[in-house]
């Protein structure tokens, strides 16, 4: 069976099965079993790597009962209603045991069915003797229709078979799960284990590449994250084998196939990600309670998925007695599992369809998250983790051109999992040998992508600003890089140095890093984009770099991009820079430098509701107050000829954030106030259109505007 055909939603493991209902009619329910009959009689006994024996056992007895129940159909085309009960006891079996089959078939899950092998046979015992109890109970109505001596002659068969067939642990997969349970000890007390015991281990599990070893590990990654934390011993223990796993991915391999260590080349499994976007409905990402995309999904006992923050919200609002939304079922248990995989899926969704999402409190979910880590994190895991780290260190240094590319690759691959990862890789000196080939194109697209993971740690940020020219380095790679992805990644790295005070002031003073990102800006794409927006961001955040910016000509490539852009989240971060910009004069000629069309585009943004965020508004709201206060009444005359401002402000004072009220409300009294000095009526007369304008901006109609706004909500 393949991989494909495991089913989707269902963890390995478990045996979710419908009982066919009372009222079913004994030929479809025999047709339905023949079905899963057939689809369990073409497995194929080459496909199980563990308990073989087991599974090939269950198979054969199911080629039996398959001629059996064909036989039956096509003897009695009309079945009695007495069949029912002992059909449908079958059909329950079958399900499980289809299942069962399957996890023992799977591709990414070969070591967790080993270690699982008792479990495993149990499991195979239970079904066969389920499918004995069934037969049992269909004899007694069988003798009351006429059956073929040979149809009777299989059940026989098959009742002798199951109460004989032990269903034991094989002692190959017995001599191999001690195998790896004597590496795990090996590695509790940082044993460099014997490389031809993990290859043995491998050889038997059927994995001989790099990308099934690998696959391994993310299976196992998935598993931790569904599993409850209250499962401590299954956590450590699921730990130490995806740690098992990894070292044997860096160890035990030569070759990356596939070329995957290649610069240009991206995960493989983002490509059936995008598959399975394109035939799913996008409201099934949003949560059934605040009609949203989730950002943190959840699954209930009752099977039903919400985001984190509104079930919670859920929960503290209702009774003590706690209730899923959706079927007002009560439930007993109130655990609130990760969905994973849902999760991944919502923001490669949101990825490739530019939807910006909302994010969780950054300090709430990575303080639950780091917590989280630890606590399923083994003593194992931790060691393993190091002894890799220095062995990848090692490679990068001393190992060939081949080993270099294919030890940084897995410190990508390393760095991109966990922050303990990063940390352990950090505190191994790995940050000095990366920097060093960023000057290797062969090696570059994987040295800045692992850079971009590692600069997620605030030691790693040290690190690059301590080694000498590390910033340069970076610099040339984001200007220069072999590609587009390699540029767009140090344009990544550039964005976390600069939250160390120190990197912001090298990078700023590298005459090529703010026009190499306002390039990005022009010519990448849209992550490219967004990484170089956010690193002219935070490099603003040191007080000389404004000129800098300023005269790069970043103003006018910003304004281009708001007029064609309608991606929310590159809107909002052109806004930031411009509303700081416009914080010092230098910034706020340069903006009015283009007169009324750059304000009127400002304001035509504030209005429009189809790609600007909450934050994109308050950022609008920002950079006219700074533009207004800065440019004094030349910009002022020009906000006022917009009449629309007027009830986007006010919106703002009942529906916008905190800050932008406050900042709405100092811009409209600016805006009075701009009236209220005027020169009298005698000495500068008013023109019509300008009374029209005045009008708009009185305080009666503010008053209409606050009253009409009131009556439709």
């Amino acid at each position: 069976m393949s991989q494909k055909q495991n089913g989707s939603g269902r963890r390995v493991l478990t045996y979710p099965a419908v009982h066919p209902c009372e009222s079913i009619s004994p030929t479809t329910l025999l047709n339905s079993l023949i079905n899963l009959a057939h689809f369990i009689s073409n497995s194929k006994p080459e496909s199980f790597t563990t308990n073989n024996r087991n599974a090939r056992e269950s198979v054969r007895q199911i080629r039996i009962l398959h001629i059996f129940l064909s036989e039956l159909r096509n003897s009695h085309p009309v079945l009695p209603d007495s069949l029912v009960l002992g059909l449908s006891e079958l059909h329950l079996t079958f399900q499980k045991l289809q299942h069962l089959l399957q996890d023992c078939s799977r591709k990414d899950a070969r070591l967790w069915m080993l270690m699982n092998s008792e479990r495993v046979a149990n499991q195979f015992r239970l079904q066969t003797r389920s499918i004995s109890t069934a037969l049992e109970v269909l004899l007694v109505p069988l003798e009351t229709i006429e059956l073929s001596l040979e149809v009777m002659e299989y059940v026989e068969l098959i009742l002798k078979q199951t109460s004989k067939t032990p269903y034991e642990v094989e002692l190959n997969d017995k001599a191999t799960m001690n195998d790896v349970l004597s590496v795990l000890n090996q590695f509790e007390y940082e044993v460099v284990p014997n490389k031809s015991v993990l290859k043995r281990v491998l050889d038997y599990l059927g994995i001989v590449t790099w990308g099934e070893c690998n696959r391994e590990v993310k299976f196992f990654e998935t598993e931790i994250a569904f599993e409850s934390t209250n499962e401590k011993r299954k956590l450590w223990f699921l730990s130490s084998l995806i740690s098992f796993m990894c070292y044997c991915r860096c160890v035990v391999f030569d070759v990356v196939e596939g070329n995957e260590a290649t610069p240009t080349r991206q995960f493989s499994n983002r490509e059936t990600i995008s598959e399975l976007l394109s035939s799913v409905n996008s409201d099934d990402f949003r949560c059934p309670i605040s009609l949203e995309f989730m950002v943190d999904p959840v699954t209930l006992s009752t099977g039903h998925t919400y985001d984190r923050a509104s079930i919670m919200k859920w929960f503290k609002a209702g009774k003590k007695i706690k209730t899923c939304p959706k079927t007002g079922q009560k439930l007993v248990d109130s655990e609130l599992v990760p969905n994973l995989v849902l999760k991944r899926l919502i923001q490669q969704y949101c990825l490739e369809n530019g939807i910006p999402v909302a994010v969780e409190s950054a300090s709430g979910r990575r303080s639950r998250d780091v917590a989280a880590a630890a606590e399923s994190r083994s003593l194992v895991a931790e060691r393993v983790m190091r002894m890799v780290a220095s062995y990848v260190v090692e490679r990068v240094e001393v190992g060939t051109e081949e080993e270099k590319n294919r030890a940084v690759y897995e410190i990508r691959v390393l760095s991109k999992t966990s922050g303990f990862n990063r940390a352990c890789l950090v505190e191994s000196g790995v940050i000095p040998h990366l920097l060093r080939l960023l000057k290797n194109v062969s090696t570059q697209g994987n040295a800045i992508a692992a850079l971009l993971n590692l600069s997620k740690c605030s030691k790693s940020r040290g690190a690059i600003g301590e080694c000498g020219g590390g910033v340069g380095l970076v610099v040339d790679v984001m200007k220069k890089g072999v590609n587009l992805s390699v540029r767009q990644h140090g344009a990544g790295v550039l964005f976390y140095l600069a939250s160390v005070e120190e990197c912001r002031r090298s990078i700023g003073e590298n005459p090529e890093a703010i026009q190499g990102l306002i390039e990005l800006i022009k010519e990448g794409n849209d992550r490219g984009k967004k990484n170089a927006l956010v690193a002219i961001y935070g490099l603003l955040l040191h007080h000389e770099n404004h000129c800098r910016v300023v005269a790069a000509g970043t103003v006018q490539v910003l304004v281009n991009l708001l007029k064609c852009c309608d991606r929310e989240d590159l809107v909002t971060d052109s806004l930031a820079i411009l509303a700081t910009l416009a914080e010092k004069h230098d910034g706020t000629v340069a903006i009015l430098r283009g007169g009324a069309l750059n304000l009127n585009l400002i304001v035509a943004i504030l209005d429009s509701d189809s790609c600007t965020s909450k934050a994109g508004k308050e950022y609008c709201v920002s950079l006219l107050l700074a533009l207004c206060l800065n440019g004094g009444a030349d910009a002022i005359a020009l906000l006022v000829k917009r009449p629309s401002l007027m009830e986007s402000l006010y919106s703002l004072l009942s529906e916008g954030t905190s800050r932008a009220s406050k900042k709405a409300s100092t811009l409209i009294r600016v805006l009075h106030g701009f009236y209220e000095s005027r020169p009298s009526a005698s000495m500068s007369p008013i023109l019509p259109q300008e009374r029209f304008v005045q009008a708009w901006w009185s305080p009666q109609r503010v008053y209409q505007l606050m009253l009409s706004k009131k009556a439709r909500r």
